[in-house]
């Protein structure tokens, strides 16, 4: 258990908005429970990725509550209600009706595509807002539900900016795609595939995986006998890191390794067992990275003292989604997501991942990207 601490200078943003409409301290019998629900794979291979964007919903509710924020007159405590929904979509939408019937106050989640885009349709029946801190698969904004906001560039940022690398600044012309069949993971190669095409370069080969496989020798060879410059990979660090890997042991140790903000997480380096092919990693990630923001790297700190090695990618947008949750029920005076949902279109929040605003779609406006390579096992930023 930690004892939340004095809320730092350079975090002060948050609150610019509650500053404004803070009236009178409220009496503890007065006092709002807030309930933030938190939505992402607490058990399975994508548990550290999970565990990190709970992290990042629970450090937003200690500030928040040593802040002490005043919703409509009342001084509000907040709570974090962490739902593990395995990866999976049926389990996402169970948790989603269990969010939805216990009337929590506003969602953090869910973690990946393949389970916010079903979970969205639960929350806009029960207009619960609903904040993803990580999925980028387009789908989800394009159903026209109110209720979804993106938190981070979606796959048509990430997966065209990653084939312009290829194309324009290296130079690549035969690139292979693997995808792991995920709404995200085919979502982010497709995009890729086809800018990398419209910049001229030949996709030599196209294969397919699943989010539960380790051994990927069989595709792996299959690719070697086309001489690609790079493979793009369309899924997350569980199977890559294995791939890196299996390109070691099978002599790739020219070819790039190219892939979303999936891979791009520090545990990469420990899941490739040290192989000398991280080093031609290169992934892409929404936002500003720590190494290039006095901001985010402030922010990094914080969390590292409250959950030391616990820090993987996405726990930045999921602290951002919280406090932007909290500045619109400030703002409209209520926690009542019937009432607070308009004010989350009408967003202006200096966050620690980027300027908040949302389009009417619910995607984030003008975001961020940023590109990443591997030294000596640590993730850094491309200058």
């Amino acid at each position: 258990m930690h004892t939340p601490a004095p809320f730092p200078p350079a975090a002060a943003f948050a609150f610019a908005a509650f500053a404004t409409f803070a009236p009178l301290p409220a009496s503890a019998a007065d006092a709002l429970t807030v309930t933030i629900g938190s939505a992402s794979p607490l058990s399975g291979a994508q548990a550290h990725l999970g565990r990190d964007t709970a992290n990042g919903v629970r450090l937003a509710v200690d500030e928040l509550n040593a802040k002490g924020v005043t919703i409509g007159g009342r001084k509000a405590h907040f709570v974090i209600a962490a739902e593990d929904d395995g990866a999976d979509p049926r389990q996402g939408t169970a948790v989603a009706q269990k969010f939805c019937d216990a009337k929590v106050n506003g969602v953090v989640g869910h973690m990946n595509s393949g389970t916010a885009i079903p979970a969205a349709r639960i929350y806009s029946d029960c207009d619960l807002p609903n904040l993803t801190p990580s999925a980028t698969n387009p789908k989800l904004t394009q159903s026209g539900y109110k209720t979804s906001f993106r938190m981070m560039a979606n796959d048509n940022e990430l997966g065209a900016g990653l084939a312009a690398l290829a194309a324009d600044k290296l130079k690549f012309t035969r690139v292979a795609v693997i995808d792991d069949r995920t709404a995200y993971g085919q979502g982010v190669a497709e995009v890729f595939r086809k800018t990398a095409l419209a910049k001229g370069i030949q996709i030599v080969a196209q294969e397919y995986t699943t989010d539960k496989a380790t051994d990927f020798s069989a595709i792996l060879t299959t690719i070697r006998g086309k001489s690609p410059d790079a493979i793009f990979y369309g899924g997350t660090d569980s199977q890559a890191g294995p791939m890196v890997r299996q390109l070691a042991q099978l002599g790739m140790d020219k070819v790039k390794l190219f892939g979303g903000d999936g891979i791009c997480t520090s545990k990469l380096a420990e899941l490739s067992g040290g192989a000398p092919t991280l080093a031609n990693v290169v992934c892409a990630e929404s936002g500003t990275a720590a190494d290039l923001s006095p901001k985010v790297a402030e922010w990094k700190k914080r969390y590292e003292e409250k959950y030391p090695g616990e820090f993987q990618i996405y726990s930045p947008y999921a602290y951002d989604a919280t406090m932007v949750l909290a500045a619109a029920m400030v703002k409209a005076g209520s926690a009542d997501p019937a009432v607070y949902a308009r004010e989350l279109f009408n967003t202006h929040l200096d966050g620690i991942t980027a300027r908040i605003a949302f389009e009417p779609s619910g995607e984030l406006k003008n975001p961020a990207m940023t590109l990443y390579r591997f030294d000596a096992g640590k993730k850094v930023a491309l200058k």
